[in-house]
C-alpha cells in the first residue's frame, strides 16, 4: 500500500518544476506539497511557506509548526524528512 501512495505523490511533485509566482500556482504548489506530507503519514494543515531547492526538491513550513523536506530520491519515490 505505500508503494502505490509513493505512485500517486510522484507526478504531483514532478510537475511541480514548473510553477510559476502567481498566487494561484503558489496555491497549488501548497496543496501538492500538503499531499505529499499526508501521504507519507506526517501532520501538516496547511503549508503556508515552501521554498523551492531544485527539481522536484522542496522546504515546506506548515501552519501547525511542522518543517519538512519533500523531494524524489534516485529511485524515482517521494521522501519527506520532517526537519
Amino acid at each position: 500500500m505505500g508503494q502505490r501512495l509513493l505512485v500517486l505523490a510522484f507526478p504531483l511533485l514532478t510537475s511541480l518544476g514548473s510553477t510559476g509566482a502567481i498566487a494561484a500556482d503558489d496555491q497549488a504548489l501548497g496543496r501538492d506539497l500538503r499531499a505529499s506530507i499526508a501521504l507519507q503519514g506526517f501532520p501538516c494543515d496547511k503549508v503556508v511557506d515552501s521554498k523551492r531547492n531544485g527539481d522536484s526538491d522542496y522546504t515546506a513550513a506548515c501552519k501547525d509548526g511542522n518543517r519538512y523536506h519533500i523531494f524524489v530520491d534516485s529511485a524515482g519515490r517521494v521522501v519527506v524528512k520532517k526537519l
